[in-house]
């Protein structure tokens, strides 16, 4: 456990952010020292921090998403320089940002480092001078630095509006040609799993690229060309339920051509048609592969559909709401973690510590890994990173750098940061650390370097401790033992959506904006957030939690089905008769996940049209079987 906490990790180094994110930090100091006011430019750098939560998403949901951030930060340090005076007041406030923050990303499914830059902001305004009245003041340069990375994120929409949307759909595209090539192979389920989240991604991308007061034919082209994925993707599955064989080579050549022609159409040229298929049973997916090859070459779609309520997306009410629960894993870590930094913050306060911020932002980055095990991992990284970076700090402050020397310093720690990141979070803290110290340090005069070196670390080892002891304490079970009600509840909400879905009442309601399918999607979400948090439990049983993932695994490829049955408009009706029997087989699993039981599998009725959910349900049977049977053994 400990050599992985410093295993390096073979990535690709994300030059491009990085350089961006070191000229919004380069700039925003540059503005303090153009004015003549260091300390301005200083604080716009906190602002700066914006632009480390840019992800390659939709440019709508880019931009709405920097600016929450952008004004997150800003009220964060106004509110810390207005509470810094009251220690306890500071604590709780801290807390509750951290709190909702953590809430606000894990319902949302964020990426990115969610509440650190937010806590480091406000943690480090407690440390400057007392002045209340100066809130303003900061709040307003923070926000300067905050509008400059708001600008560098969204630069690239000049260029290429729909990038992101794009490169989503053409990466899907290359998923669904290896996945044809997978067909009657050893590498058919791997392959399937790699696709549905391809899929999943992909829709969730151009979801959220979707605006009510622009109409866009490219993005209504992509919007197309995924729905044509999916057809593709559940006519093989059909194919390889009933025959089981390979496919013809020459159609996952047709789906790689297409993904090529997604971005330029010159590659359709004289490709664009696939041959006749010999075999009628593949006259269909030839069919629809033409198709998606006729759509990508016209980059527009082939007709004129309503797509915001094919690709509906839930309200932030309904989102927040379904995380807004006693058994949400978003909703119990961050609750954790808003309690665990207060009693940081507290401790801190009491014990009377010189810049007594480090401990609660120590405290903070611990608890940022994803689970109890990347927990203790950022523990250790922390710590040791933090010792060098102290080092770096205290070489770099004895030049009492000034001006534009400031200005390159600053912008090089934060590439070098981001570049580290991906590596490894303790080299990250090599240049993090520093550059913390030099946004404070720098106008405070303080170059003692062993008095510098010794506080910093024994705060930041406090920190550690407190965000590593809180999460043992606090969290150490908390996913495991939400697995069962969670596996069952999830279930039932498949129960009930099959139920809207082949019933002569669900044939007669928009299925898209049901609360059914919202209950299940809302669940799906949780069960898979929840099974990869309980793998990174300590002390936790890792295998027998492992045996669990054959059923987490077919409950989110029948969920998948289910939600890909809907967007069929004629379905059939199934009688009473039926759907008892459909409800009786579900209700059954539903029970052997909750009280781990080992109960014999029931048939699975008929369902005609959708021979792919009849075996999914079948194989969930088997699944929760072996689940059973390897967590109790």
């Amino acid at each position: 456990m400990i050599e992985q906490a410093f295993r390096v990790n073979k990535v690709p180094l994300p030059w491009n952010k990085a350089l961006l994110a070191g000229l919004c930090s380069g700039i925003s100091v540059l503005t303090g020292v153009l004015r003549g006011d260091l300390g301005f430019g200083l604080l716009a750098v906190i602002g700066s921090f914006t632009f480390l939560y840019f992800a390659d998403i939709p440019y709508a949901q880019r931009a709405k998403k920097l600016f929450f951030v952008m004004m997150g930060m800003t009220l964060s340090v106004g509110l810390g320089t207005l509470l810094a005076p009251t220690p306890l007041a500071s604590a709780i406030a801290v807390a509750f940002i951290g709190a909702v923050v953590t809430f606000i990303f894990g319902s949302l499914n964020i990426k990115g480092p969610a509440a650190i830059f937010f806590v480091m902001g406000f943690s480090l305004t407690t440390g400057m001078p007392l002045e209340p009245e100066l809130a303003i003041y900061r709040s307003g340069a923070v926000l300067l630095g905050g509008a400059i990375s708001w600008i560098v994120g969204m630069i690239g929409w000049l260029f290429r509006p729909h990038g992101p949307e794009t490169n989503a759909v053409q990466n899907l595209y290359q998923k669904l040609a290896s996945f044809l090539d997978a067909v009657g192979t050893e590498r058919f389920h791997q392959s399937r799993q790699d696709l549905l989240v391809a899929l999943k991604g992909a829709e969730d991308t151009l979801v959220a690229g979707i605006t009510p007061w622009r109409k866009s034919n490219s993005l209504y082209m992509l919007l197309s060309l995924h729905k044509q994925a999916n057809a593709i993707f559940l006519e093989a599955l059909d194919y390889s339920v009933e025959r089981g064989q390979k496919l013809p080579p020459e159609l996952a050549a047709s789906v790689r051509r297409v993904a090529a022609g997604i971005k330029r159409p010159d590659c359709h040229e004289n490709t664009a048609e696939v041959p006749k298929a010999v075999e009628p049973s593949l006259q269909q997916m030839h069919k629809l592969i033409r198709e998606a090859c006729s759509i990508s070459a016209r980059r527009e779609p082939p007709d004129s559909r309503d797509w915001n309520k094919t690709f509906s997306k839930p309200s932030l009410a309904i989102v927040f709401g379904g995380s807004f629960d006693k058994h949400s894993i978003v909703f119990l870590t961050a609750l954790r973690y808003g309690v665990v930094l207060l009693i940081a913050a507290l401790v801190a306060y009491s014990l009377d510590f010189n810049r007594s911020y480090w401990v609660t932002l120590s405290c903070a980055a611990v608890m940022s890994g994803s689970t109890i095990i990347a927990t203790f991992h950022r523990a250790i990284q922390r710590c040791i990173g933090t010792i060098v970076g102290i080092l770096i700090a205290a070489i770099l402050l004895q030049a009492q750098p000034d001006g534009f020397l400031l200005v390159i310093m600053i912008t090089l720690l934060t590439i070098l940061t981001e570049l580290a990141i991906v590596l490894n979070y303790a080299i990250a803290a090599f240049f993090l650390t520093p550059n913390a110290l030099l946004l404070v340090e720098s106008t405070s005069h303080l170059h003692n370097v062993p008095l510098l070196a010794s506080a910093r670390f024994v705060d930041v080892l406090i920190g550690c401790l407190i965000g590593l002891v809180g999460t043992l304490v606090i969290g150490r079970r908390q996913a495991s033992s939400l697995l069962p009600h969670l596996m069952a509840k999830t279930i039932r909400s498949q129960q009930q959506f099959l139920l809207a879905l082949f019933s002569e009442h669900g044939s007669q309601t928009d299925l898209f904006d049901s609360v059914e399918r919202r209950k299940m999607h809302t669940n799906l979400t949780n069960l898979q957030i929840v099974y990869s948090t309980a793998l990174g439990e300590i002390p936790g049983n890792k295998k027998r939690t492992a045996f669990l993932w054959p059923a987490i695994y077919s409950i989110a490829q029948l969920g998948y089905l289910l939600e890909a049955c809907m967007k069929y408009e004629e379905r059939t009706v199934l009688p009473d008769e039926t759907l008892s029997r459909l409800l009786l087989v579900f209700e059954t699993m539903a029970k052997a996940a909750e009280d781990t039981l080992s109960l014999p599998p029931k048939d699975v009725p008929a369902i005609p049209g959708f021979p792919n959910i009849e075996k999914e349900i079948h194989d969930l049977q088997e699944a929760l079987l072996v689940s059973v049977k390897g967590s109790t053994g």
